[in-house]
């Protein structure tokens, strides 16, 4: 978007604006770009902009003519940031994920750019190029829940409230795929099944992704055989719903035992087996019972000791 890095929000609201008032041509809306923002003379940088706020639904164009889209006309009528957050982030994969990322710690646009491909390749960015990374977080700046620190971003305290709710709030959501606009950010649908507890399907990738997408105890790595089972329960504590440190990616077998206080993890991350624990199951005996002691290898900085102690601090035989 056209205006600076803040100013996103701005810049689309000058944009239905005139949109909203003047129902202009292609060449009437390239043209008022030129008159409103300096230094932009491009056709085609104008037009990929256009096509962006199109395919969003902010916009839309017939005969040449552009009108507003459903989603200009739903923001139009209350001009909200709650109303605008909502569609950007369900109309722009990733940018949920991204906001999980940083509630675990700030991040440099190249971290944002390798984050959000690894978590959604069907993204189809070139990875050496920041461009569409700077453009998802100047988006977020705009909105109020991303601030800038040097060369860091990090979750402003609306961003980390956005987190903390939106974890439940987007359980009923569908990811995205691929689109065929390069310069976009949007994206066709398909339906995700979240297994286990409903949470939003960005926070399940996102959990995923910390771990290469495979289970920390079994090493299973089929991700519809994986659960995102929370460490402190979720019934419990709400307050760590959101948090990628309070999360393992598990089997749906080894989700179920650990639920069931049947093996934990401690704060050195040795496995712990209940000694009433007993199985006939050979993969059980292979991935859990003989592994008494053993430590489990699990990516830096990806668990809390402090969870983890936390949980088993009710556990009589840890």
């Amino acid at each position: 978007m056209f205006g600076g890095a803040t100013s996103y929000v701005e810049t689309l609201d000058a944009i239905i604006e005139c949109v909203e008032a003047q129902q202009p041509t292609t060449d009437e809306l390239v043209g008022w770009h030129r008159g409103r923002f300096e230094q932009v003379s491009s056709r085609d940088s104008i037009l990929r902009r256009c096509d962006y706020l199109e395919d969003v639904g902010f916009l839309e164009v017939h005969a040449d003519k552009w009108d507003l889209g459903p989603e200009g006309q739903r923001y139009l009528a209350n001009r909200s940031t709650e109303t605008l957050l909502e569609i950007m982030c369900r109309r722009n994969l990733g940018l949920r994920s991204l906001l999980y990322a940083l509630s675990v710690g700030s991040m440099s646009i190249e971290g944002v750019s390798r984050q959000q491909l690894n978590t959604h390749p069907e993204l189809g960015w070139d990875p050496s190029n920041d461009d569409m990374a700077l453009q998802r977080v100047n988006w977020l700046r705009s909105l109020g829940v991303v601030q800038k620190d040097g060369d860091q971003y990090a979750l402003t305290a609306e961003g980390r409230q956005f987190a903390d709710n939106a974890v439940e709030e987007w359980a009923g959501s569908t990811m995205t795929e691929e689109s065929d606009t390069s310069d976009s950010m949007m994206a066709g649908t398909y339906e995700t099944t979240v297994e286990a507890r409903a949470i939003d399907p960005e926070f399940r990738a996102t959990a995923l992704y910390q771990f290469d997408q495979t289970c920390a105890v079994s090493d299973v790595d089929h991700p519809a055989l994986l659960d995102v089972a929370h460490i402190l329960p979720w019934s419990d504590y709400p307050e760590y719903r959101a948090d990628l440190q309070n999360v393992l990616p598990l089997s749906k077998i080894h989700h179920a035992a650990f639920d069931r206080r049947l093996f934990t993890i401690d704060a050195e991350f040795h496995l712990q087996v209940n000694p009433q624990f007993e199985t006939d199951s050979q993969l059980l005996r292979e991935t859990i019972c003989d592994r008494a002691g053993e430590r489990i290898s699990l990516p830096e900085n990806t668990v809390s000791p402090k969870h983890l102690e936390a949980h088993n601090a009710v556990l009589e035989w840890v």
